[in-house]
């Protein structure tokens, strides 16, 4: 499970992107009334998206999936190629949804539904803030389990694929665990090695494959076939 992020020095500055204007403003003030958090901006579609993106740089994109225009998915892959450091947490009205599944593929960092609270919603805004993805077992594992199953090896970065191989006995294992929910300390406390040897093991897997964050190299897991769904 993921752990609660340390308070940043400076508020954390989230854009807000949904169609819905009832849903914007309730986000809006829900965040607003958080320590710690300033809605800078909002966006009603994902062209629009991308323009307050690269105006505002904010921490985190809070991005709506069903848009007109341009959905959420390609908006999120847009932001993310355009900024490496770009942070984005999809909202989904149900957990198992295929295009959430494909958000998280194109460089989404976690995915929070429209009826969270509004404690769930502040934590996965800091979680994601603070350079984590927002990675919970119970609902994301399942999620990518369920639509890994459609895609298969050959649907995902063919090159990266191969790169498996460049793992070492030892990454591979790191790499599975991920994919199965585990943090950083959980996996320390299982290989029994510290937590700091844990870290490095895990950048290095999201550099050898290219990956940006623990849920894509969750996805990246299954596709493979390193863990198998279900």
């Amino acid at each position: 499970m993921t752990t609660a992020a340390p308070a940043p020095s400076h508020p954390i500055r989230v854009l807000i992107v949904d169609d819905q204007m009832m849903v914007r403003e309730g986000f809006s003030v829900l965040l607003n009334a958080m320590p710690g958090i300033e809605v800078v901006g909002e966006a009603v579609d994902g062209r629009q998206a991308i323009e307050r993106a690269a105006a505002l740089r904010p921490d985190v994109v809070l991005m709506d999936i069903r848009m007109p225009e341009l959905n959420g998915i390609e908006a999120t892959r847009e932001i993310v190629a355009a900024d490496g450091d770009a942070k984005v947490l999809v909202l989904t009205t149900f957990d198992l949804d295929e295009y959430v599944y494909q958000a998280l593929r194109a460089g989404a960092s976690g995915f929070l539904l429209k009826d969270a609270s509004a404690r769930q919603l502040a934590e996965g805004v800091r979680v994601v803030a603070g350079g984590e993805a927002l990675l919970a077992p119970a609902v994301t594992k399942r999620l990518i389990a369920e639509f890994s199953k459609l895609t298969g090896p050959t649907g995902r970065r063919p090159a990266a694929l191969t790169q498996i191989g460049d793992l070492t006995d030892r990454e591979t294992e790191v790499l599975v665990l991920i994919a199965h929910g585990l943090s950083n300390g959980e996996i320390a406390s299982r290989l029994v090695v510290a937590e700091s040897t844990i870290k490095t093991h895990v950048s290095r897997v999201l550099v050898k494959l290219g990956l940006r964050d623990r849920t894509q190299a969750a996805v990246f897991a299954y596709e493979a076939r390193l863990v198998t769904p279900g």
